[in-house]
């Protein structure tokens, strides 16, 4: 069965925001908004100069899930997208902003060197979902596939 980068971050999103807080009537605006933001922010590095680079770098593990790019551009994103509209409060805020490494940690090591040839790269991520790239062909709109976009 094949799924899409984006369940794969829902999924960790679930898992990682179980021990936070949050209201019952605002549960799935956030952990929604903090998967979009996440997702955004791979999709804008990936279309970026040099945000192939920084995501081979985060999903080897060359650069730390704390210290990437892309977790700094998802609490951006997250915050002006959701926080501040939300009023949450400054400590679950920085509580689901702290998610975003641990989600991001739990994302890469699932797409681990795939094939044998001793790194990361796309050809890993693409067998790690299954052989399709959010559920197309190989070929069919690679990076928007990658990222859940139609």
């Amino acid at each position: 069965m094949a799924f899409s980068i984006a369940d794969v971050i829902k999924q960790q999103v679930g898992a990682a925001a179980g021990g936070v807080q949050i209201p019952a009537n605002l549960q799935n605006q956030v952990l929604g908004g903090l998967s979009d933001s996440i997702l955004g922010s791979l999709t804008q590095t990936a279309t970026s100069r040099g945000g192939i680079n920084i995501i081979t770098d985060l999903l080897s593990g060359k650069t730390s899930a704390a210290k990437s790019p892309v977790t700094s551009l998802a609490g951006k994103l997250f915050t002006n997208n959701i926080l501040k509209k939300l009023n949450l409060g400054s400590a679950l805020n920085t509580s689901l902003i702290a998610l975003i490494p641990t989600v991001l940690g739990g994302v890469t090591k699932l797409f681990k060197d795939q094939n044998g040839d001793g790194k990361v790269d796309i050809n890993d991520v693409i067998i790690a979902l299954g052989g399709t790239i959010g559920g197309k062909g190989l070929f069919g709109g690679l990076l928007g596939g990658l990222f859940g976009r139609k």
